[in-house]
């Protein structure tokens, strides 16, 4: 089994925070995506798409997308339990899950990969694309810290897989200068919170 990592990626960096959470070692080789590495014939036998992160087990077997990668090791070790341990907790997770990707990652990818010139080589730019995308991140951070009130996890009363997809877009948000706002109090604890976990070295 060999884990093709994507090193500062955000997806990929989701994976690693996952699997120093659940106390896994999984060898790794990292995939340079700036030198355009998930481009070649050798890794899309791997990953079709060209994605990181992806997973190919022993048997040659390959599983791409971060979180079927998570949901193939939550399967084979079930504790510490961090997509739910039972139905409800399952579809909370879910739902965390998806407005974080599709209402704070999302447009965080857009403003990056629109707007910044170290991505100019990898994206067809629509740079209207990307300055409209950021206030959306704005407000998503607004909202989020009102759901954040009186609240030590996003979801649960501990750490879920959630929390690890909030941490990874509040440092994915840095790339393209947007920061937590001053007034979002809440949040800035709970991600002061997320920090100081040693997953978040991972």
């Amino acid at each position: 089994m060999i884990f093709f990592d994507g090193g500062g990626a955000p997806n990929a960096r989701r994976v690693r925070i996952y699997l120093s959470e659940k106390g896994i070692d999984v060898p790794m080789k990292v995939i340079d995506i700036m030198k355009g590495e998930h481009k070649t014939a050798e890794y899309k036998k791997i990953s079709p798409l060209s994605q990181v992160p992806s997973l190919e087990l022993d048997d040659g077997f390959c599983i791409t997308e971060s979180i079927a990668i998570c949901r193939y090791f939550e399967a084979l070790h079930p504790e510490p339990n961090l997509m739910g341990a039972n139905p409800r907790e399952i579809a909370q997770i879910e739902m965390w899950q998806r407005r974080l990707e599709l209402l704070l990652m999302a447009p965080i990818a857009a403003v990056f990969r629109h707007g910044h010139p170290a991505m100019a080589h990898l994206e067809d730019q629509v740079l209207d694309w990307s300055e409209s995308n950021r206030p959306k991140v704005i407000n998503f951070l607004r909202w989020l810290d009102k759901q954040m009130k009186d609240k030590k996890f996003i979801c649960l009363d501990r750490l879920t897989l959630a929390d690890i997809t909030a941490l990874t877009c509040f440092e994915f948000s840095k790339w393209p200068k947007i920061n937590i706002p001053d007034d979002c109090q809440n949040l800035k604890n709970y991600y002061e919170m997320l920090l100081e976990r040693p997953s978040a070295r991972a």
